[in-house]
Parts: structure tokens; C-alpha cells; sequence
């Protein structure tokens, strides 16, 4: 009998409900594993519908597409004499479950459901589906009718069981229990199972993709054997783009691996095991084989055929393979100029419209869609027909086939300089550089009639015409007078976008970009419904910080001098008039913070699950060298008041691709309210407490210091008798009490209920608590009054 097995992990661009090409995908994966000598076959998680359908999920429709797509994979010539296994949802005794489904030579092997849902990041599982939960235990499950007939099969297997082959033994993991505390692999090991394979769909985040591939690496070297990863790539309806790097692992080296970053639709990634390298990396394990000595088994499902080849002698065994990493300047590169490609082959338009300022991010924007340019031309120049099938059907060309880059963004994208009074020369001229050197088609237009148009009927109605804060306008003036600079670029970007195909005598129309950065969204540093307000953006899960490092990268890898400039330019919105034609407005002057620092704050609220408080009592520490605790608590009650009082522009916030685990995307990743008291009275009065025992804190240091040099020694307290005695300069004072505690006393810890961090206990009787006015809420008990009615913002703004 022979001792190697070829297996094959395929990596699909699946489209949520596209049955036939989700078929169609599938199917030329089965005949490129055989080609390449594949006799196991294994794919993504909900494959054949597609993992975003969602609520569609709930359709009994889905399920029945979903077996006449398996009815016909199986019937195939193609998927003879080779094991398969694909995902879909399947529904037993009238709940559905995410499963894998196996078959080999027409008949269905085993229905094995996914254990372990699947609910954090932008993942809603149990929304839809249920998890397994009899371990090592299968039931009877009826077939379709329509698959019964076709099988001669009216019950399989279902549930927790594993394929035994003449030679070996494979078991499954379904996403999820790759990444849970409790893994199943390490008990699938113990009970024999040598091939572990995970059908997956995880997404790309920033820095995230070495966590995929040490947990695959680290599934095969502690409990020996050979794991196979699926992976889901491209966009599939939603706003993340599924990462790739399908894996095959053997004994705790990866042995082959898929791209990352790639427009190819399907990947088959094989590798060939030998499985006494399994058995023999087991062997040596001592205190493994103790393990599974005793180890409870599995239900094991025989399928009579032979994976190995008898004369499998000349057959090498693929060796271990060095992963590189990206970089995160190469993920912001590709991962959303891919997500981006498939959004625009799909949509069915003819290429992008990008409102083009010559500032970081528009240009940000702008660079993506050249690196996407480039990406489809190397993809081209590959070989990939698909690719050049997509771009003559986009652009209504069939007979065109780029070149380079630029050739392809003219054609694609049209970015157009929305100048006003306020715009400098500076901005205009970076943005016609900038259009020239990646090749976009480039426009220029002047707002100021529509703005005055649009201020002329105000006036008309009401008698009044508003002016900027320098010309002796309010502030409400002041910011409807920027407001409706940026909403009129937004409705002329659609117009243009709708009607410039048609000038250049082609179909179709354009999608419009956006250019919103991760943190102006969180901070609510946009207008609503302004030209940020567009129908998919680029950069709305990447920071400013990540956004600057991409530019630099940019200007290198794809020559672009003029992004110099841009990137050491200050940003600003450009919305208020110059001062001496030069820029009197900077977006973090603006903003009352840095971006550096509304970077931290978002991932302490976000990543860190930080409320008001938490996130002081961190920043204290970390920005000490930087920051006084006065400043600290200014600079968070700061953010705080902006982030909940702009949190509504979140509901109307455009879609972008999934870059971040700090995003405030309340659509699915950030489920939080979008309407609060923006004053945070309880949560600001807690970080003034804390402030103000820190303050005093620091005042007995520096009496103890100025004690200490003038006596030799200094004595903050003495004990007597087990009583604390009375401190002057204490943060907190109470007197000291003797006896049993009642129910007429309260004890604080240092002024704060609850707890205790100086691990001093004050006692003081319930008689003498006398109520003081506090800033943060502005009421007095004694006063009496409507306390709602009082609470005034930390500023002094009434909410």
C-alpha cells in the first residue's frame, strides 16, 4: 500500500446567492485539484450560497438552491474517484446548521455541522445558524427528495464524526474551532485522525494575517499531522474582503501555501503528505501517545477507496516553505484595491468618480485605485482571461487590453478638483500633479456660484445673510456656511458621476468615492451627507497615522513624487476663507486634538472596550511623559463630547472595506447607541474625583519632599490604638471611628464607593454626609429643582 496522499485546498472568490458562478467556481477548482494531482478536495465555509447571505438565511429557498448546486457538483464526471468535501447550510429536524458535506463517487459520505459559532468582529452566526453540540455523536438525516432519488441514498450521517480511507483517517474543523479556546483538533489527533481539514472565511485586518498562520502551524506541531486551511477570498456582498492564504501544514511547518492578494477567482493550493512523516512525529511524542492511548474515539465513517498510489515511491513529499509577511503599507495597498475591483465588476458600472483635493486622503483614495490598475494589468500580463474579460465588459471595449497602469486608470476613474474662494493654489495644483502622474482622467470646477446660488435663496426667505467667524459671523454661521460647501460637492459629484460617461460616448455610469478616514469618522470630523457621503470608500477602515505610511510606501513602489508634498502639507478641510491666500484653517486645530491622539482614543474605545473613565485612568500612565493629568482629562472629556454628539453620522456612513478592529462602522463591526447625553455627567465626575486624588496626591509628595529636606525624616501618619489619625494633607478625610459598623455609616475607599486602591478605609456617619454643589452636574439636593433640567454640558453648553 502507498503512503502518500495529494491534497488540494481551494481558494474561492464566492458572491453571496450567485448560485451558478459560485457552481461554476467550484467545479473548475474540482478540475484543477485533479489536474494537479488532487485526490482530496476541500473548500470555504458556505461555499455553494455564499457566506454573506445573511437573513437570506432564513429563506427556505437558500437551502434548496443550495442542494440542487451540491445534487450537481456530485453527479459530475468530473468528481469521480475523488473525495470532496464543500460548505453549505443545511437544516436537520428544523434547525440549520453550517456544515460540511462529503461525498465521493455520487454518494454522500457524511454531514458533518459546525460546532462553534462564530459572533465577534463583524461575524453574527448564531443570528442564523446553530451550533452541534452532541460531541462524537451522528444522527440519521433524511435527504432532499430530489437528492434521494438521484443517490439512492435516503439517510446519511450527521454530526461529530471523522472519514476513515484504507489508509488514514481525516477529521474537520469549520473556522471558528480553529480559533476557540477548546480546538477540536487536539482531540481529533489523540483519536488517530492524521489529516485535519477547516473550511474558513476570515477577513482581512491590519497586522492580523500572521495570527491565521501560527494558529494553522501551531494545530499541525503540537498535536502532529498534517492541517489543511480553506480560505474565502474577494468580496462577497459585504464589507469585508475575505483574506485568502489558504494552507496546508504539516507536523508544524507550513508546506504550501495561497496568495493573499490576488484578482484570480479560483486558486487551488495542493500539497503531497506522506503520512509515515505523520505517524513517525507522533511516535516520538511520549506524552501525546499516553494521551491517546486513553483517548476517547470518534465515530468513524469508512469510505471504501485508497488515497495513496501504490507506486508512489517517485512521488516527493512537498517541504516546508518560508512565509513572508506584508507589510501593513502593502495590505492597504492591495487589500482594498481588490475589494474595490470586485465591488466594481459587479456593480455593473464603468469605473469611479473621486472628488480629488490634493490633501491626504482623497489622494490616499487616489493611489488605491492605481494600485488597483496595476494589480488588474500584472493579473492581465499573467494570463488571467477572467480579469481581461472584466475590463472589456466594464469599459464596453472588447477589443482593449492595457498596458500599464495609467492607461487603465484613465479609463476608470475621474477625479475631479471642487475648488472654491477658500481653496489655495497649493491644493490645486498637488491635485492635478497628482491625477497626471497615476493617469486619471482629471477635471476642475469652481463651486462658488452654486454656494452663492444656494445662499441667495436663503437670503430671500429670511432676510439674512450668514458670514464666517472672521467676518463676524457666530459659530452656527460660521459652520453652515462650510456645511453647505462640502454638501454641494457632494450633489455635483453625483451629477458628474451620473453624465460623464455619456460625454466620453461610453455606457454607464461612475461610482463614487469617498475619502473619510477611520478617525474623522469616529470623531464625527465630517459633514453629513457632504462629499464624503458616496457609494463606497476606500479608506473608511484605515487611520490617518496608517494613511500617511501608505503614501510614503506609495510614492516609492509606484512613482509618485508629488506625494511628498502631500503627505508633509498640513491637512485642512479648506472651507474658510484664507488669510492672505494663505490656509487659516488645519484640520487638527479644528479638531482639538492631533491624529496621533484621536488614533489612541479610538482604539482605547474600541479595542480596549474603554468607557470615559477606563480610558483617563490608562492615558494617565501612558501619556505621563507627554501630558499633565489635568490635561489628560481635558483632552478625554474632549473626545468624548465630539465622539457622542457626532455618533448619528455613523448611521449614514458609507460603506467601506473592513480594514480595522477600531472601526466605528455601526452597520455590523460597532453596535453602539447614536444618540447620548453628550454631557457624560456620571462618567466626567468619576475622572474629576480621580483627578483631583491625584492633584492631592501630588501635593503630599511635594510637602514630603520639602519635609523631608528640611527635618531629615517625615511621618505622614501614626497609629495608636488601631486608629487612624488625622492627616492634613490626606486627599480624603474623615474622622477616625471606633466600634462595630451599622448601617448608619458608609464607607468610602479615598472618595470613591466601591473600591479601594490606596487600601485606606474611611468610616463617617451617615449624619454628618452634607450634599455639595458639583460643577459637573450644577445641582444642589437641598436647592430642590428638576435635576435633568440642570445638567449643563463640562463646557458650559447646555444639553
Amino acid at each position: 500500500m502507498g503512503r502518500k496522499v495529494t491534497v488540494a485546498a481551494c481558494t474561492l472568490n464566492q458572491w453571496a446567492l450567485d448560485f451558478e458562478g459560485n457552481m461554476a467556481r467550484i467545479m473548475q477548482s474540482i478540475l484543477e485539484a485533479r489536474e494537479l494531482g488532487g485526490v482530496y478536495r476541500t473548500g470555504p465555509e458556505l461555499e455553494i450560497p455564499g457566506y454573506s447571505c445573511e437573513d437570506h438565511f432564513f429563506e427556505s429557498d437558500t437551502f434548496l438552491h443550495s442542494w440542487e448546486v451540491l445534487l450537481q457538483i456530485m453527479m459530475s464526471p468530473i468528481c469521480q474517484n475523488m473525495l470532496i468535501d464543500v460548505g453549505m447550510p443545511v437544516q436537520h429536524f428544523n434547525v440549520a446548521y453550517n456544515c460540511r458535506v462529503i461525498f465521493y463517487n455520487k454518494k454522500i459520505i457524511l454531514i458533518r455541522p459546525k460546532m462553534m459559532m462564530c459572533d465577534d468582529g463583524n461575524y453574527r452566526e448564531s443570528r442564523w445558524f446553530s451550533a452541534w453540540t452532541k460531541i462524537r455523536n451522528i444522527e440519521d438525516y433524511y435527504l432532499p427528495r430530489i437528492v434521494a432519488t438521484a443517490t439512492g441514498q435516503h439517510t446519511v450521517p450527521f454530526g461529530d464524526a471523522v472519514i476513515s480511507t484504507r489508509e488514514t483517517c481525516i477529521g474537520f474543523e469549520i473556522c471558528e474551532e480553529l480559533w476557540n479556546p477548546r480546538s477540536t483538533h487536539i482531540d481529533l489527533s489523540l483519536s488517530g485522525v492524521e489529516i485535519m481539514v477547516n473550511g474558513s472565511g476570515s477577513y482581512i485586518q491590519l497586522r492580523k494575517s500572521h495570527i491565521t498562520t501560527d494558529l494553522i502551524r501551531n494545530a499541525s506541531y503540537k498535536a502532529g499531522g498534517a492541517y489543511i486551511f480553506s480560505n474565502l477570498r474577494g468580496c462577497d456582498g459585504q464589507r469585508v474582503w475575505w483574506g485568502g492564504n489558504s494552507a496546508i501544514a504539516l507536523n508544524g511547518e507550513i508546506i504550501a501555501r495561497s496568495k493573499q492578494f490576488s484578482l484570480t477567482d479560483v486558486e487551488v493550493t495542493v500539497a503531497t503528505i506522506d503520512l509515515e512523516d505523520i505517524r513517525s512525529y507522533r511516535m516520538a511524542l511520549r506524552s501525546r501517545c499516553t494521551l491517546g492511548a486513553s483517548a476517547p474515539l470518534y465515530p468513524r465513517i469508512f469510505v471504501d477507496c485508497e488515497l495513496s498510489n501504490r507506486g508512489d515511491i517517485f512521488i516527493a513529499a512537498h517541504p516546508p516553505i518560508q512565509w513572508t509577511y506584508h507589510t501593513p503599507e502593502e495590505e492597504i495597498a492591495f487589500a482594498p484595491a481588490c475589494w474595490l475591483w470586485d465591488y466594481l465588476r459587479r456593480s455593473g458600472q464603468g469605473g469611479f468618480f473621486l472628488p480629488l483635493s490634493g490633501g491626504i486622503d482623497s489622494s490616499s483614495s487616489a493611489c488605491i485605485i492605481h494600485s488597483m490598475c496595476r494589480m488588474v494589468v500584472d493579473a492581465i500580463q499573467y494570463g488571467e482571461a477572467q480579469v481581461l474579460h472584466d475590463v472589456r465588459k466594464i469599459l464596453a471595449d472588447p477589443d482593449f487590453t492595457p498596458h500599464n497602469a495609467a492607461q487603465l486608470c484613465n479609463r476608470l476613474l475621474v477625479t475631479c478638483f471642487m475648488g472654491s474662494e477658500n481653496s489655495s493654489h497649493e491644493t490645486r495644483r498637488r491635485a492635478s500633479v497628482l491625477a497626471n502622474q497615476i493617469g486619471s482622467y482629471h477635471l476642475e470646477i469652481n463651486i462658488d456660484s452654486t454656494v452663492n446660488t444656494m445662499l441667495s435663496i436663503f437670503n430671500a426667505v429670511t432676510g439674512f445673510s450668514p458670514r464666517f467667524f472672521i467676518q463676524g459671523g457666530c459659530p452656527r454661521q460660521n459652520l453652515a456656511l462650510q456645511n453647505i460647501q462640502a454638501r454641494v460637492r457632494m450633489v455635483l459629484s453625483y451629477l458628474f458621476a451620473q453624465l460623464m460617461l455619456w460625454t466620453r460616448n461610453r455606457p454607464g455610469g461612475l461610482l463614487v468615492l469617498g475619502s473619510a478616514n477611520v478617525d474623522e469618522s469616529l470623531r464625527g470630523y465630517m459633514t453629513k451627507y457632504d462629499c464624503s457621503s458616496a457609494d463606497c470608500n476606500p479608506i473608511g477602515g484605515i487611520s490617518k497615522t496608517d494613511l500617511r505610511k501608505f503614501l510614503n510606501y506609495a510614492m516609492e513602489k509606484f512613482n509618485i513624487p508629488i506625494l511628498s508634498e502631500i503627505i508633509s502639507a498640513p491637512p485642512t478641510a479648506e472651507l474658510e476663507p484664507l488669510h492672505e491666500g494663505q490656509l487659516a484653517q488645519t484640520d487638527e486645530q479644528d479638531m482639538g486634538m492631533t491624529y496621533s491622539e484621536l488614533c489612541e482614543f479610538g482604539r482605547l474605545r474600541k479595542q480596549a472596550a474603554c468607557g470615559p473613565y477606563s480610558m483617563f485612568c490608562k492615558l494617565i500612565a501612558s501619556w505621563r511623559n507627554e501630558c499633565a493629568p489635568k490635561e489628560v482629562s481635558d483632552k478625554v472629556k474632549h473626545f468624548f463630547r465630539c465622539y457622542a454628539i457626532n455618533r448619528h453620522k455613523m448611521t449614514v456612513l458609507t460603506p467601506s472595506v473592513h480594514m480595522d478592529s477600531y472601526s466605528p462602522d455601526d452597520n455590523r463591526f460597532d453596535h453602539r447607541p447614536f444618540l447620548y447625553r453628550a454631557n457624560w455627567s456620571w462618567q466626567f465626575k468619576a475622572i474629576d474625583d480621580e483627578l483631583d486624588r491625584i492633584t492631592r496626591a501630588s501635593n503630599i509628595a511635594q510637602k514630603s519632599d520639602k519635609s523631608e529636606h528640611e527635618n531629615g525624616e517625615f511621618k505622614t501618619r501614626s497609629e495608636s490604638h488601631g486608629k487612624i489619625e488625622k492627616q492634613q494633607n490626606s486627599p480624603v478625610y474623615f474622622e477616625a471611628h471606633d466600634g462595630p459598623l451599622t448601617s448608619d455609616h458608609i464607607i468610602t475607599t479615598n472618595g470613591m464607593s466601591g473600591a479601594c486602591s490606596s487600601g485606606n478605609i474611611f468610616l463617617i456617619e451617615k449624619s454628618q454626609v452634607q450634599l455639595k454643589k458639583s460643577h459637573s452636574t450644577g445641582y444642589n439636593k437641598n436647592q430642590g429643582g428638576n435635576v435633568m433640567g440642570r445638567i449643563k454640558d463640562r463646557t458650559g453648553v447646555a444639553v
